[in-house]
């Protein structure tokens, strides 16, 4: 066991008037929003990898955090870990976790002391789910960080590394499946290249279709319930990945016939490395019916890199919530903090505000969304926008052909003129809201 938390409270809803750092100001749980609890909307989970298994290093320098598991280098500090873990968990309500192999097990010697590892631990978790409720959102592998898997995973030219890959993802599924996870998610931070020089595009990518479909027919031949997710990243740590971005990513799943298979987990701060917006990539997924969970986070817009940082920008988180409400909510997915800590935040009690005031801008945002939705003015205007396409000519001109259209423009004498797209009434509009 380990005293990190000691003297810190389960986290309580005090509403927007208390001046609480440790009590939810937005964040109420029960809390009912269009006949649904903010608990079951939002669906929150925390990453173990970012929460306890980081260190507080950047690129410029090393460990800052010293915590009682440190270092992570044994079973019995995994446990020490995961008693701290699913504390915070309790203090915080949070009815979701997400994890990799490597951060809740050491690394072994071999790929058979891995798995003997992976499994201790997620025995122990098993417990520590039945005492606290909380659940496994979503498993994962990671294959980015160690040196194996320097020129990729499934991408890898090295047959016996695609192999060890493979039998990696079979020990983590069969993991999330032993813990009910309701997703198992896919990143390819090595699946990619550093230079074209030395890489064949075409075999790499064949090989990670391939192996995408291994992955799916392992889903059906254990029953697994879950969604298999892909998320998608432009570059870092490579200097191009090949899941780019929510449409690229579609592209691939087409190509390889896994669209109706595989779906996208897509994270804010990959979204603006990608050059876009969080809503964007959120609306281009439901779009192409492959929506599936997100990654909740933030970048520092001066930094110019994946920084991981808490959210708290209530207008943003509003659009996005707005798209995945447009799409129906949440099913099996969820709101992931993919986010971290700064490496000057020591203390366990930053760590639980971090998270609480993650929550609390997550559940104002929801809540702009959903008001947004009920007053219905962005739907009005979108159909008053698009209400041509709806007359009996328009959709006969779909049917139709280039020749046939042009007569059309002749007889009728067409000639358009540009209307307004009311973007500032707009911006105006969602601002009562947030």
């Amino acid at each position: 066991m380990t005293d990190f938390f000691n003297g810190i409270d389960t986290i309580k809803y005090e509403g927007p008037g208390s001046t609480n750092p440790l009590a939810f100001h937005h964040y109420n749980p029960d809390e009912t929003v269009m006949g649904k609890r903010l608990e079951d909307h939002l669906r929150f989970a925390v990453a173990y990898w970012h929460s306890f298994a980081w260190e507080g290093g950047d690129p410029f320098g090393g460990q800052t955090f010293l915590r009682p598991w440190h270092p992570q280098d044994d079973m019995g500090r995994a446990k020490i870990k995961a008693d701290a873990a699913f504390e915070m968990f309790r203090i915080l309500g949070q009815p979701f976790y997400c994890f990799h192999d490597a951060d809740v097990r050491p690394e072994g010697a071999d790929y058979r002391e891995n798995t003997d590892r992976l499994n201790e631990i997620t025995d122990y978790f098993a417990g520590k789910m039945e005492d606290t409720g909380t659940r496994l959102l979503w498993g994962t592998a990671n294959m980015f960080s160690h040196r194996r898997w320097m020129s990729g995973a499934s991408t890898n030219p090295d047959p016996d590394v695609f192999a060890f890959a493979a039998a990696t993802v079979k020990s983590c599924m069969d993991a999330t499946q032993k813990l009910g996870g309701e997703n198992y998610v896919l990143w390819g931070g090595r699946e990619g290249y550093e230079t074209l020089i030395n890489t064949d595009m075409k075999t790499e990518l064949d090989h990670m279709g391939r192996f995408l479909s291994m992955v799916v027919e392992y889903k059906h031949k254990i029953g697994f319930k879950g969604q298999i997710l892909v998320e998608p990243k432009p570059q870092e740590p490579s200097k191009h990945q090949y899941d780019y971005d929510a449409a690229t990513c579609y592209g691939f799943l087409q190509k390889y016939g896994l669209e109706k298979e595989v779906k996208l987990n897509l994270e804010q701060g990959h979204a603006i490395l990608a050059g876009h917006s969080f809503e964007h990539e959120i609306a281009t997924a439901a779009a192409l019916g492959v929506l599936g969970s997100i990654d909740m986070n933030r970048n520092d817009y001066q930094s110019g890199w994946d920084t991981d940082q808490f959210p708290n920008n209530v207008p943003e988180v509003a659009l996005a919530y707005y798209h995945i409400l447009k799409a129906g909510g949440f099913t099996q997915g969820g709101t992931n903090f993919d986010a971290k800590l700064r490496r000057q935040s020591l203390d366990a009690e930053d760590l639980i505000a971090a998270h609480v005031g993650g929550m609390d801008v997550c559940a104002r945002g929801l809540k702009a969304a959903a008001a947004m939705m009920e007053d219905g003015g962005l739907e009005d205007e979108l159909n008053e926008r698009y209400a041509g396409w709806q007359t009996a000519e328009a959709k006969a001109m779909l049917e139709s052909d280039l020749g046939s259209i042009t007569k059309r423009v002749l007889d009728q004498d067409i000639n358009p003129e540009p209307r307004s797209g009311r973007q500032e009434i707009l911006e105006n509009y969602i601002n009562r809201f947030v």
